[in-house]
């Protein structure tokens, strides 16, 4: 698979994440757990829906 989450995006997964993990281990709800997908992604790079929907943030600083 091809990187297709740019750098901006990366960034506000791994914000939008942590901050949902930190939500959970402060006793938020079950569902804030869901934070781990957008760290994951940003980290490996892979965003798999944006695969299935042909979207790509990687060049979007240069258009």
């Amino acid at each position: 698979m091809k990187v297709n989450v740019g750098s901006i995006d990366r960034i506000v997964r791994i914000i939008v994440g942590l901050a949902l993990i930190g939500w959970a281990l402060a006793g938020g709800p079950l569902w804030a757990w869901i934070g781990i997908v957008p760290l994951a992604t940003s980290l490996v790079g892979i965003c798999p829906l944006y695969s299935i929907l042909g979207l790509n943030t990687c060049g979007l600083k240069n258009k």
